[in-house]
């Protein structure tokens, strides 16, 4: 039995049936990895997270650098941001599942030096960001609190991927913006930042 209480026939025929999800580059590249299988997690397509993380490398935006991924789901962005040469990655969200499945990722890629799980609301981290960080921000569809959020952040930058455009306030300015299919992202930088 698995953990969960689970035949290991059962949990192998669930992971076969999910979706396929691969890291795109770096020292992982094509090592696969899971999502939760909850509703309100919508993975990134592997070709959004290419996208985004060619952007951010175009920008010098990912060696060296603490990545938070505060709503983590199945922590696919902060391993690609490992997998491409950040320094550490720390995952956040408050759902256990998530978080379960986020350590079998990164244990399955071998990346436990480098990250960090915290099963706790998005707000409880947003704060304790700096301004040498990269943030990532994916939340469950309908979000609502951007402005909130955003006013809690300190970062060198931030990734939003939201289902529609989002209006920034006025500490934040855009530098790229695109539409993949139905999702829009939005890298961002301090508003002062030149």
């Amino acid at each position: 039995m698995i953990s969960s209480g689970i035949s290991i026939v059962s949990y192998i025929f669930f992971r076969l049936l999910l979706p396929n999800m691969r890291i795109v580059s770096g020292i992982a590249k094509g090592r696969r990895i899971f999502p939760p299988q909850i509703e309100d997690v919508r993975p990134t397509k592997d070709r959004v997270r290419e996208a985004v993380f060619n952007s951010l490398r175009s920008f010098d935006l990912i060696d060296g650098r603490h990545f938070f991924d505060l709503f983590a789901g199945s922590g696919a962005l902060g391993l690609e941001a490992i997998s491409r040469g950040a320094k550490f990655a720390t995952f956040v969200d408050r759902r256990k599942v998530c978080v379960k499945v986020i350590q079998e990722n990164i244990e399955a890629l071998g990346f436990g030096e480098v990250t960090d799980v915290r099963h706790c609301d998005y707000l409880q981290v947003a704060s304790t960001t700096t301004k040498n960080d990269i943030v990532l921000l994916d939340p469950p569809y309908n979000f609502e609190d951007w402005d909130y959020l955003l006013s809690h952040l300190s970062a060198e930058a931030a990734v939003i991927e939201a289902e529609n455009e989002i209006v920034l306030p006025e500490s934040w300015r855009s530098i790229k913006v695109k539409k993949y299919g139905s999702t829009f992202v939005n890298i961002v930088v301090p508003a002062d930042k030149h």
